[in-house]
């Protein structure tokens, strides 16, 4: 079935509103159920029953936190009032990044799309980006953007992945772009050496990998560069891909970011991030 089931996280900020603007352009073509997530930050000692009702350790206010709920729903019955009656809400106690995981394995979404404002700098080195870090830890294909995306033609997707060991990979949410698009996939390998010496090994993959994953539509390109980030931003550059698909394994951290992750802070591009095995 070529529907999707997307969980919107929200903070009720423009980076939120951008994740649903994208989330209409693939509703254009798709059939799309959007869930909309407030995870309210609180410790673990907080839970919510499912009436509503707050319980505590008794060292934090229950009426603050029953005060904070009441606002957070008055924010999400406003989005329905904004965006229609169709889109789900759900409002979430605790830590708000496992909260965001835990409800999306839950609710067995596709996809999570979530805005981002990126992380440079410091901010970067100290904690990243919540998306980032969502990226890391999800089972679940994460789609992460910057900006608004309302005017995106939905033409070329670009695979950025190392094909030396072709493998079948779990591309469904690509593929349902594909078929409701008619997008072309683009599938990149970035090399430190020679390409025109890989190049006969690298066609052969790329056709291995293709029949492993059913993929018909595709362009291959094998290009040198000094790691893969400067190669997927010089790569776009030239060609101007529309949503950049790439996979993780999840083992970013503090003080070493996977390529993966660098390119949801920097780049200013849709991107599809995707756990490898």
């Amino acid at each position: 079935m070529n529907e999707l089931n997307v969980v919107i996280p929200t903070d009720f900020s423009v980076q939120a509103e951008y994740a649903y603007i994208m989330v209409k352009k693939l509703e254009e073509k798709i059939p799309v159920i959007v869930q909309f997530l407030h995870v309210l930050q609180v410790p673990d000692t907080v839970t919510m029953d499912s009436k509503g009702n707050i319980s505590t350790c008794g060292d934090i206010d229950a009426k603050h936190v029953e005060m904070q709920r009441d606002i957070a729903l008055r924010k999400l019955n406003n989005l329905k009032t904004l965006y229609g009656e169709d889109i789900q809400v759900h409002l979430r106690l605790g830590k708000v990044n496992d909260g965001i995981l835990q409800f999306a394995e839950e609710a067995k979404v596709d996809l999570i799309v979530m805005g981002t404002t990126g992380a440079f700098g410091l901010k970067e080195k100290l904690s990243g980006s919540e998306t980032q870090i969502v990226a890391r830890k999800s089972e679940i294909p994460v789609l992460s953007l910057m900006c608004d995306r309302s005017d995106l033609k939905i033409e070329n997707l670009l695979l950025v992945h190392d094909f030396n060991r072709p493998e079948k990979l779990d591309l469904s949410v690509m593929k349902k772009l594909m078929n409701a698009f008619g997008c072309t996939l683009h599938m990149l390998q970035i090399t430190s050496g020679n390409p025109e010496a890989e190049m006969v090994a690298f066609e052969e993959n790329i056709k291995l990998f293709a029949m492993l994953n059913s993929v018909q539509k595709y362009v291959p390109h094998l290009v040198k560069d000094i790691d893969v980030e400067n190669g997927v931003v010089h790569f776009n550059q030239m060609n101007n891909m529309d949503i950049i698909c790439i996979g993780t394994h999840g083992k970013g951290s503090r003080l070493h970011k996977s390529a993966t992750e660098k390119l949801i802070n920097h780049l200013f591009k849709p991107i599809i991030s995707f756990h490898l095995n």
